[in-house]
């Protein structure tokens, strides 16, 4: 019998990583200092006006927005992407077996859960 080896990973194993790592923050770094060089420079009241497709801004850009809207947004992302993990689980449904239908089962209920907790209270009502 062949005993079993594990890998031995050494600093050096990681190399490619530091370079590649450094050589992205390098680039970062040096295309923010080259366009703040050579960028323009010159300000003027027109230039510096906000304009959106072409119109002329009017009133406070800081309208009060409901937090609603926001509450919204972040439970159908949270829920949105809980769900997009059901799409692995039902392509291997047989492969993952009763164990792995088990432990959906619990996921399911978790996110059911929370989605019972943000129905009684209320965030989902839009007065």
């Amino acid at each position: 019998m062949e005993p079993t080896t594990t890998a031995q990973y050494l600093p050096g194993d990681y190399l490619p990583i530091v370079i590649q790592f450094a050589a992205a923050l390098g680039f970062v770094v040096f295309a923010m200092v080259v366009t703040h060089l050579i960028g323009p420079k010159r300000h003027s009241k027109v230039k510096d006006a906000s304009w959106e497709c072409g119109i002329e801004s009017k009133g406070d850009a800081r309208a009060p927005i409901s937090i609603k809207y926001f509450l919204i947004a972040i439970l159908f992302v949270l829920f949105d992407v809980e769900v997009i993990f059901l799409y692995p689980w039902a392509v291997n449904f047989r492969a993952l077996g009763v164990d792995g239908f088990v432990w959906m089962i619990l996921f399911m209920g978790l996110l059911l859960t929370g989605f019972y907790y943000v129905l009684k209270k209320g965030v989902l009502k839009w007065e």
